[in-house]
């Protein structure tokens, strides 16, 4: 995404859905870390995603729309990190 004079990149919509742990759907993922069949790590508006389970595959990749699909037994979903704060977020801590 190129920026212009003083633009600033617009962070994507973020959202997760999972189905009966077996199906995850991701959007508004930024970069993926690393990836096999235990852990995946995703970088996202806010914070780092880390996925771990068994047998996990990215079965879609789509990093130019921020999607992202696997497929495996999900144990667990945690993000640490934070959310990139913005002027106002700054403003009203």
């Amino acid at each position: 995404m190129a920026m212009q004079n003083g633009e600033t990149a617009q962070a994507r919509p973020h959202s997760i859905a999972l189905t009966d742990r077996r199906q995850l759907s991701i959007t508004g993922v930024e970069d993926v870390s690393c990836f096999n069949e235990q852990i995946v790590v995703l970088q996202t508006p806010l914070g780092t995603l880390t996925v771990t389970g068994a047998a996990l595959n990215v079965s879609q990749l789509d990093l130019e729309d921020g999607r992202v699909a696997l497929e495996g037994e999900v144990d667990a979903l945690e993000y640490t990190g934070g959310r990139k704060k913005g002027v106002l977020g700054r403003l009203f801590r």
